[in-house]
């Protein structure tokens, strides 16, 4: 590699929002380099369980929070994208399902009713019946009710293969980054000893923006870590489901998304309530008993016996709230040369780069002329967890 490079802007991390960055930053014609010091979409992105939330989630006591607002248009951007006249084109990503559902254990049907009544959720929502409920909910002891939302589910591996296939020639394997200084000020940063000048650059490392701030000697913006105790469950009696189901609180007492394994079987990935609080401070073992227990009172006819469980830690990685609250919307902060930033969601990668870009026309950043980068060494992508963890 050379001991010099330069470009227009200059992005650390590799996840979904630092490569859907960078793609729309080379569709509008910005020369781009994206260092990652790891695997593709190793770190939350691939932890996610691609759900491309329209905001119903946030609020199931029938008031539009103002996460909802901030999230209501991702399910039309990111369908545009998928079916390849979005702002990225996305086709050939593989779309899990067409629509996340809502589904109510038959004691808390009547809560449905009003929270629909309320008009809190965009987009269109239906009641399902029939042999239009999800596969799993097919059975004659399901007494429930379930509500279809315009939200799709999408397989981050094959996003993040594409999203990677946009980049082009702009991605670098890194193993130590350091700051660029030219007369006290952030020019660029030193890849293994190759010192890349940018007119900007881009943090959108996830849990790694703290280390590059602090390697950077900034302090601000602080971050936030919100721990999950996800569940992950694979055997050859599941079913695909991709769901919320419905507590007596404020968040879903599961969530259960589905996912194609290697093998050929799938994979349940459970989120929710039972990942948060409670479901952190249990050791793996309790975790999954727990699990275990909510999948047979709520889904009795499944047969698990066979089913083979394991827990993964995840760290959601924001920047810093009151009481750790969720942040409503993508978040970008700026010093300089510098941007830092964090999407807070898989679905509000688009937003993040929305506030990339306003702050390069604002700041008057236009692409220039560059030459054409060397082969460089490429970052790997990522295995999926549950084959990591369930092969």
């Amino acid at each position: 590699m050379s001991h010099s490079l330069s470009t227009d802007i200059l992005i650390v991390g590799g996840g979904i929002a630092g490569l859907w960055l960078n793609a729309r930053l080379r569709r509008l014609g910005y020369s781009t380099l994206l260092v990652e010091r790891a695997s593709l979409g190793g770190g939350q992105s691939l932890k996610s369980q691609g759900i491309i939330h329209g905001g119903a989630k946030y609020a199931l006591h029938g008031a539009l929070t103002g996460a909802s607002e901030a999230i209501a248009d991702m399910p039309r951007r990111w369908r545009e994208a998928v079916a390849g006249h979005g702002e990225l084109d996305l086709s050939g990503v593989r779309l899990l399902s067409e629509s996340h559902y809502l589904w109510s254990p038959g004691s808390l049907a009547g809560n449905l009713a009003s929270f629909f009544a309320s008009k809190a959720v965009r987009g269109r929502v239906d009641q399902v019946k029939g042999d239009q409920l999800p596969p799993a909910l097919q059975h004659p002891k399901f007494k429930g009710k379930v509500y279809r939302l315009a939200e799709l589910v999408l397989d981050v591996p094959s996003l993040i293969t594409r999203l990677a296939e946009l980049a082009g020639d702009s991605l670098l394997a890194a193993r130590e980054i350091a700051p660029l200084r030219e007369n006290g000020e952030l020019a660029g940063l030193q890849v293994d000893g190759c010192e890349i000048r940018a007119q900007r650059i881009v943090l959108s490392a996830g849990s790694g923006n703290a280390e590059l701030l602090a390697s950077l000697g900034l302090e601000q913006p602080r971050q936030q870590l919100r721990p999950l105790h996800m569940v992950l469950v694979k055997g050859p009696s599941l079913k695909p489901l991709y769901a919320h189901c419905l507590g007596g609180g404020p968040k879903p007492r599961i969530t259960v998304t589905s996912h194609p394994a290697a093998d050929g079987q799938w994979v349940w990935y459970l989120g929710g309530d039972i990942a948060e609080a409670d479901g952190v401070a249990r050791d793996e073992a309790a975790q999954i008993r727990t699990a275990q227990k909510e999948l047979g009172d709520l889904l009795p006819w499944i047969d698990l016996s066979s089913a083979r469980w394991a827990t993964l830690r995840v760290d959601r990685a924001e920047p810093a709230q009151s009481g750790l609250v969720r942040p409503d919307n993508a978040f970008l902060a700026e010093q300089g040369r510098l941007l830092v930033g964090w999407p807070t969601k898989l679905a509000l990668s688009p937003d993040f780069s929305d506030r990339v870009v306003a702050a390069l026309r604002r700041d008057g950043i236009q692409p220039a002329a560059g030459e054409p980068l060397p082969e460089l060494p490429r970052p790997p992508l990522a295995r999926p967890v549950w084959e990591e963890l369930l092969p």
